[in-house]
This record gives structure tokens, sequence and C-alpha cells, in this order.
């Protein structure tokens, strides 16, 4: 199986298959389970309901009395011998507007002080490069992304909010993120973007898709009222 000879494949109950292409967050990594995603879904085999990507592992939930395990196994594996073929699409890149600092972003200065850079340079270093979207999850349409520049790398909250709010632009350890909606959690909130990340009457309703990249820019907190002004017309 050459570059994918150590795939694991464990079993989650007794209608999900797991599949681990690794054990570390990487480019590399998350390819495999990119091609394999694309791959099962260009298949279209009978008795798969649906398949949930992460960092370095791809969850197939199937139906047994449909497609028992060891067909399963079988379409896998074969899919598997030619994984490297498969071709990934382009990345698309989009361009987040973000306002930073003050209520939008009340840890900002505390991530100044921890790097004993000021608030400008923590905004510029976090506009400097397009982060890749490892995945989405956690909520609907939150992008897991990275890497952080080295001199923004910071631990997550000692205690999560109860509340984070709706579009709140956050970042802990190497990733930075967006929340998707209104919800409680532990990461850095360093800004906030007017942009509607998850709409349930949009086709995806996801704005940002695994593989993708996400380059933020600041914006002001007038642009950013004017923003929801015009989203609410």
């Amino acid at each position: 199986m050459g570059l994918y000879e150590k795939t694991l494949h464990l079993l989650m109950g007794d209608r999900g298959l797991l599949l681990e292409f690794g054990d570390e967050i990487s480019h590399e990594v998350n390819e495999k389970v990119r091609r394999m995603a694309l791959a099962i879904q260009a298949e279209t085999i009978e008795g798969i309901v649906e398949t949930v990507p992460t960092y370095h592992s791809l969850l197939i939930l199937y139906n047994p009395l449909t497609l028992p395990l060891d067909e399963l196994e079988d379409r896998v594996q074969k899919i598997e011998e030619e994984l490297q073929e498969i071709p990934l699409p382009e990345p698309k890149l989009t361009r987040v507007p973000a306002v930073y600092g003050g209520d939008y972003g009340p840890d900002l200065e505390f991530v100044a002080q921890y790097h004993r850079i000021t608030q400008e340079e923590v905004i510029r270093l976090h506009c400097s490069k397009p982060y890749f979207i490892y995945m989405i999850g956690f909520m609907p349409g939150y992008p897991y992304m990275g890497e952080l520049p080295e001199s923004l790398i910071t631990p997550r909250l000692k205690t999560p909010r109860l509340s984070v709010p709706k579009g709140s632009v956050a970042i802990a350890q190497r990733q930075t993120g967006i929340y998707s909606m209104e919800s409680p959690g532990g990461w850095h909130l360093i800004g906030r973007t007017p942009l509607e990340l998850f709409d349930p009457e949009r086709n995806p309703p996801s704005l940002l898709q695994m593989g993708d990249l996400v380059q933020f820019y600041p914006i002001s907190e007038e642009e950013f009222k004017q923003w929801k002004i015009k989203k609410i017309d």
C-alpha cells in the first residue's frame, strides 16, 4: 500500500468504521483524509450513510443491513490502493474581514502582553498569511485552521467562557478559528468577522470548506457595523 500502509481501521460501534491516517496535524495526513472522503463520495457506495472527516481520520457511518462490514472493508481497501491517484480540487482562497480588539476581541491585549509585542503587531501577524482549513467541526461551519506564525502560538484559556459571540475570531495553540454561532469556548478572542459562516438556506451551508484557504484582513468598527447593516437590508 506504499504511502498509505499505516492506515488503521477501527470499529466504532456496529455501524461505524474509523480510518486513522496518522496521529499528527499535518498537510500530508490531512490530504489522505480528503482524498479518501472524495473517493468514497465519487463511488456512491450503497449503504454508506455519511462520512465525517477530521484532521487525521475519516469516520464512515454505514448501514450494516445494506453493507456488511467485510464488504465495506474490501471497498475501502481497493480505494486505499489507488488513493494517491485521486485528484484534489485547487484550494479556494476566501478573504475574511475582521475588526480586532476592544469588545470584539477582548483577549487581544492579553495575547500581545503574553508575547511581549504590541496589539498592532498581533493583528499584523494574524493577517500576514493565508491559513489552511484542516477541518470543519465542533459546530456547523466552524473552521479549524493553521498554522499560526510561531510568535502567536498561545495556550488555550485556563477556564473556557460560557458564551462566545458568533463571528468571533480566535486563536489557541497553533490554530485559529471562527465561531460560526454563539457557544461556549476556550480559545482567545482577538477579533470578530461580520461574515455569516453557516446558513442552512445556502448551498453549501458552510461558507468555508475543508482544504481551502482563509486570509484575514483588518477592518474598522464602523466598517463592521456597515457590513452588518447591509446584510440586514
